[in-house]
């Protein structure tokens, strides 16, 4: 199908589903991956998300549908997360998709580096969104244009905005060795988020290299091969730094 052809409000480029999470949010998920990403994250486990080339046109009616079928499974505690990729890249279909979730009272949960600008659809969406999964790529503006591409005026508004509008983020950091674990950037991080006033729970990541054939099958050069993957150590001591031991 030609992009041309549809009405984003009503179709989604979408990468893959899961109807059975458990990582991406409170209780039993059913998340949706949406594809393509502005992003050039150096770590990234799910290189083949980034081009919207890939893909297939899904149906708001047809995704729908399919989440309702795992209603009984996923509510009262669990509900639908949207991920990718970066899914607020498809806001218009979010706003849709999100509206009829809550008619039906699910739990809507975007995961996301809120690497965008505040636009009326974005925080229309919002409006709409019970919780966000914000993965803050690094404190250190330069540090994040050298990790992802970025720097990060735009995801620390985000966080801010989020704040200010009480909604409830879930923060969300991978922990690189050598790139983002200098205690430094990591009590910088500490400080903005005691900053800030909805946030409900903090998570490191552990880096790992587990998607980098993904890179190696689009042949594309992996450039983080000699960095080590994190340890529960790594992980250990950033949790002390940042106080949530």
């Amino acid at each position: 199908m030609n992009n041309k052809d549809l009405d984003l409000r009503y179709y989604a480029k979408v990468h893959s589903i899961e109807s059975f999470g458990t990582v991406d949010g409170p209780g039993i998920r059913f998340v949706l991956f949406l594809q393509g990403c502005h992003l050039k994250c150096r770590y990234c486990h799910n290189r083949d998300t980034w081009d919207m080339a890939g893909g297939d046109y899904k149906s708001l009616d047809d995704i729908f549908e399919k989440i309702i079928k795992y209603k009984n499974y996923i509510c009262p505690y669990g509900g639908v997360t949207i991920t990718g990729g970066e899914p607020l890249l498809q806001v218009k279909f979010l706003i849709e998709l999100f509206k009829k979730l809550k008619k039906e009272k699910i739990h809507t949960c975007i995961d996301t580096s809120g690497m965008v600008a505040l636009t009326d659809d974005i925080k229309n969406v919002l409006s709409l969104t019970d919780l966000v999964l914000l993965d803050i790529k690094h404190i250190n503006s330069n540090k994040s244009k050298d990790l992802v591409g970025f720097n990060n005026e735009y995801e620390l508004n985000f966080a801010k905005y989020l704040s200010d509008n009480n909604i409830h983020m879930w923060i969300r950091q991978v922990l690189v060795p050598t790139l983002t674990d200098d205690e430094n950037d990591l009590l910088d991080l500490k400080y903005f988020i005691n900053s800030l006033k909805t946030v409900d729970k903090v998570e490191i990541l552990p880096y790992h290299n587990m998607g980098k054939y993904k890179w190696k099958q689009l042949g594309i050069n992996y450039d983080l091969d000699n960095i080590r993957p994190a340890t529960d150590e790594d992980v250990k001591r950033a949790k002390k730094i940042l106080g949530i031991l």
